[in-house]
């Protein structure tokens, strides 16, 4: 059986002696490996603005910070869900070399670097407020939608952010052709 509860195709060319050469190999899932995911990033342009916008605005709390010698490591935390870090990473060493660092800064300052955040709310209107009495410029005001009420901003640097608030109920997801009718 395939993950999705579909049954797999057989395999109609099997053949023993293949089988036989091989040595069986451990029963592993990634369910029992990969046990949670306690780390993300973002790329950011400047690390102090950006402890302002997360901590200063949006309300995170600083979970690390440390100077490496090489590098600072700085990680912020939804203050209910401290196990979940996400890094304010600089483009640049140890992990990029000079001119990838520069590539990554340009795609970050369009809004294109691949990374974002998405944040679950109780009141998406009351979050959008609040945010926006504190200088949060928005991108998108508060939606309905299938999946609850959403709207969107990028932080300073470009990077996308969405707050969300789920449905009171089960989300019910629509077809392709019902989604294409409402739009962006």
């Amino acid at each position: 059986m395939l993950g999705d509860g579909v049954a797999a195709p057989r395999r109609l060319n099997w053949n023993r002696a293949d089988s036989e050469k091989r040595p069986a190999a451990a029963a592993s899932s990634v369910s029992t490996m990969l046990k949670r995911i306690t780390h993300t990033f973002i790329h950011v342009l400047d690390q102090d603005e950006a402890l302002d916008f997360y901590v200063g605005k949006l309300g995170l709390a600083v979970h690390t910070d440390a100077d490496l010698g090489f590098m600072r490591w700085l990680t912020v935390s939804p203050p209910e869900q401290p196990d979940l870090e996400l890094g304010l990473m600089l483009p640049g060493p140890p992990a990029y070399d000079d001119a990838t660092a520069e590539q990554i800064r340009e795609l970050v300052a369009k809004g294109g670097a691949g990374g974002g955040v998405i944040f679950q709310t109780d009141d998406c209107r009351g979050t959008y407020e609040k945010l926006r009495a504190a200088g949060v410029e928005f991108t998108q005001e508060p939606t309905e939608r299938f999946y609850g009420t959403d709207c969107a901003l990028r932080d300073p640097f470009g990077n996308p952010i969405r707050f969300t608030e789920p449905p009171d109920g089960p989300v019910v997801v629509p077809s392709a052709e019902e989604l294409r009718s409402e739009g962006p």
